[in-house]
């Protein structure tokens, strides 16, 4: 079987092919590996849809919090769930922290730790690097196992260089680290990387999880992610919420353009010009009850006040879903 690389899935049909066999091949078995979050009792629960609320710690990045503020900060903010980054999560523990601890401390808290941000080689072409890379991403799993969590990103780290990476090898790479993601109990997603020259697009993305042929294979979606890569949101719908566990939540401005946006320039949900109602409503009818969790990088944030800044995030989330389940396009 010839390979195959970015160009020839976008020029082809099997963009549409890859977002329709997404929705029938991977929903039933990711369904039930994506474990949905009860609502909290109390301002945690959300009458307006069945969607649940997690921090991505990258939000907060600036404000260098230790590991323990930032799963104290999302729960004091009213979050159901938290995305720390690995590391956090290492220096924690180098600097003596206890795994164990940390977490039951996370279970007090009443959160869930609904996925992790890493940065292992998985993906590349280069032997010596990927094995390396395998490696790194087994003791990220296994640190985001020991606190709890069940699933991390799997982005195409060390290959976003790669016009020509063969989405088949790639396909094969992925099921061999969800093979690995078996045996620790965490679930690697296929993250879109708008800025990429490899896995920028939803369609990529799709087309390696089902040729993975593995039942777990999930994405890792991103409004900002998705938008940067150029995926036209009207494709969106075509993907089973199923086979998504988490959206990365965002917004981004008219200016600047898209070639020349960047991470810093992200929005609260609701304050750009991405079309969140459309997307929510789109996650809604594909089945999608897993996790909406706030991803932004913003500088201007990092100034404020982390606490205001986590709570500002969670309202505009809540409010963009309750304007859509209204019928409010935006």
């Amino acid at each position: 079987m010839r390979s195959i690389n970015r160009r020839e899935i976008v020029q082809s049909g099997l963009t549409t092919a890859a977002a329709l066999l997404t929705s029938q091949a991977l929903a039933q078995e990711s369904a039930k590996e994506s474990p949905r979050l009860d609502a909290n009792e109390g301002e945690k629960a959300d009458p307006f849809s069945h969607f649940r609320y997690a921090l991505n710690t990258a939000t907060i990045r600036g404000h260098k919090l230790g590991l323990v503020e930032q799963f104290e900060l999302a729960a004091k903010a009213g979050y159901h769930g938290v995305e720390p980054w690995i590391d956090d999560i290492e220096k924690y523990k180098n600097g003596g922290g206890s795994l164990a601890d940390m977490k039951k401390r996370i279970a007090d808290l009443g959160l869930a730790v609904v996925g992790a941000i890493g940065f292992a080689n998985w993906i590349v072409d280069d032997d010596a690097a990927r094995a390396k890379g395998f490696e790194h991403a087994k003791r990220d799993m296994d640190l985001v196992a020991q606190i709890g969590g069940t699933h991390i990103a799997a982005p195409p780290a060390g290959a976003t260089d790669n016009a020509n990476l063969d989405l088949r090898k790639a396909a094969e790479r992925y099921r061999k680290l969800l093979e690995a993601g078996d045996a620790i109990g965490v679930v690697p997603q296929v993250e879109v990387w708008g800025f990429s020259k490899s896995l920028s697009r939803l369609s990529e993305c799709a087309f390696v999880a089902i040729e993975s042929g593995h039942p777990k294979a999930c994405v890792l979606t991103d409004v900002y992610h998705l938008y940067k890569g150029g995926t036209d949101f009207a494709s969106f719908p075509l993907v089973s919420g199923a086979a998504m566990h988490c959206m990365h939540m965002n917004d981004y401005p008219a200016n600047p353009p898209r070639e020349k946006i960047a991470d810093k320039d992200r929005v609260y949900p609701g304050e750009g010009v991405a079309p969140i109602g459309n997307i929510i409503q789109a996650l809604q009818a594909s089945g999608f009850r897993g996790v909406l969790s706030l991803e932004l990088f913003n500088p201007t944030y990092w100034k404020q006040d982390a606490l205001e800044v986590a709570k500002k995030g969670l309202e505009s989330m809540r409010s963009a879903v309750r304007r859509a389940c209204d019928g409010g396009n935006e």
